[in-house]
């Protein structure tokens, strides 16, 4: 699959652009009963997301394309099918390549919706 089914990618769950991390990166976001979140998110160009800290647990796992991520001075590349935990309070930033499609789920609520 080259792209997330049309029903994931309901305009209603659209994240706004100024609750990322990264700009001009199309993502949608489903929330959970206790809080939690998960998000899916298309990488349209290569991007770099800046450096930030959730006070939350992060787990993703990349679909297709690649997403490097940067966090306890080392470099972890996820290609399709890899996956990543990330420990709340951990300083963390990434790089993806054009095309790259993720699915993140947060121990908390992260993204807020264009509506």
């Amino acid at each position: 699959m080259k792209d997330f089914p049309k029903f994931m990618k309901n305009i209603r769950n659209r994240i706004k652009q100024s609750s990322q991390y990264t700009k001009d990166i199309e993502g949608y976001v489903f929330d959970g009963v206790d809080g939690s979140q998960m998000a899916i998110w298309t990488c349209h160009h290569d991007r770099n997301s800046s450096e930030h800290v959730h006070d939350f647990e992060e787990y993703i796992v990349c679909v297709y394309g690649q997403y490097i991520i940067a966090m306890n001075d080392n470099e972890i590349t996820l290609n399709p099918g890899n996956e990543l935990y990330i420990p709340s309070g951990t300083a963390h930033s990434g790089r993806c390549i054009a095309g790259t499609r993720t699915i993140h789920a947060f121990g908390a609520k992260r993204a807020e919706r264009e509506g």
